[in-house]
């Protein structure tokens, strides 16, 4: 109930294009008004009288079935209305015919109102038996950007964006493209991508087609897109390096040895025996060697009266060729050497 409610309100907000004809048969050479309601405003628009059409099923063969020549161009007021007066031109195919009105620029918008044209031929409306061909209208572009991740080589990704016109007989109903990549001399990796939508004879539309690179992929590409065969249009691309990567390796380089040096000295610290002979680390990692202190002098032997030798006394070096015994002092007296037993 309450959808049922505000569809009103939404249908009256975005009325659909209307078109009315003043007289619903007319003869050649003669003149009818073609007036429309609900369209855009400010937007041009093309009124063709066809042939071999209908509103169902639009017109068949394109603009190729209609009097081009004679057609008439008008743009829609504030309100999105029009009113033009239209010759009744005789359409190159036989009838059912239509008044064709579609615009020509912004987005599609086609109506077709039926018209019987006094005097002209009638035929069946052949069987569409025949196959689209889609083109090309606009030059390519590529919507997007990339964000952080892509920084640090997560896959770039964009929407290719074009749009393509129907030159040929038979709509083209959801048609499936391809979407390919190439970078320096390598061929395109093709990517099937299906467009929801259906794309009259003689209409255009905007397609818009996403696609990736692998992680990492950085340089210059080529995107292009292709539909059956044929190639219909070409888009270059240049992608940023992911410098993201770049700094994470740098530091991962930095990082890793130093810690393997303190992992190292850590454990040589641990399986170094902490003997007097070996070098400890104090802090910075200097080595540090332990002091060795002189060793201490031997206390003089007591004198005859039970006193020590003042520091006044001094003691002589013995000589190499001395023994300790004949080494000559101060304090021994100078007796004549002897032969023999004294």
């Amino acid at each position: 109930m309450l959808l049922s409610a505000w569809a009103p309100p939404a249908a009256a907000d975005d009325p659909k294009p209307v078109v009315t004809l003043s007289k619903p048969e007319a003869a050649k050479g003669t003149e009818i008004t073609a007036s429309g309601t609900g369209w855009r405003p400010g937007t041009l628009l093309m009124l063709l009288v066809c042939g071999q059409s209908s509103p169902g099923q639009g017109v068949i063969g394109g603009t190729n079935s209609c009097a081009n020549a004679d057609g008439r161009a008008v743009t829609t007021d504030a309100r999105g209305a029009f009113s033009k007066p239209l010759p009744v031109a005789a359409p190159p195919k036989p009838c059912p015919c239509v008044v064709h009105v579609a615009t020509v620029t912004g987005e599609q918008a086609v109506v077709d109102a039926e018209l019987k044209i006094t005097g002209h031929p009638v035929a069946p409306l052949p069987e569409q038996s025949g196959t689209g061909r889609l083109s090309i209208l606009t030059a390519p572009r590529l919507d997007g950007s990339s964000g952080i991740l892509t920084w640090f080589g997560a896959p770039p990704s964009r929407t290719l964006v074009v749009t393509v016109g129907n030159l040929g007989s038979a709509p083209v109903k959801d048609p499936v493209f391809q979407v390919g990549t190439s970078h320096g001399v390598f061929a395109p990796q093709w990517e099937d991508r299906q467009w929801k939508g259906t794309v009259a004879p003689g209409g255009k539309a905007e397609v818009r087609l996403g696609f990736e690179l692998s992680a990492g992929a950085h340089g210059d590409y080529q995107v292009s897109v292709k539909y059956g065969q044929k190639v219909l249009a070409t888009q270059p691309w240049g992608v940023s390096r992911p410098w993201g990567v770049t700094l994470f390796w740098i530091l991962l380089c930095l990082v890793v040895p130093a810690a393997v040096f303190r992992i190292g000295m850590a454990a040589v610290d641990k399986v170094r025996p902490s003997g007097a002979g070996h070098a400890r680390r104090g802090r910075g990692g200097r080595p540090r060697w332990p002091v060795r202190k002189p060793a201490a002098e031997p206390a003089p032997p007591p004198t005859a009266n039970g006193t020590t030798a003042t520091a006044a006394t001094t003691t002589t070096t013995a000589l190499p060729w001395f023994t300790p015994d004949s080494a000559p002092t101060e304090n021994r007296p100078n007796t004549p050497t002897t032969k023999g037993n004294p």
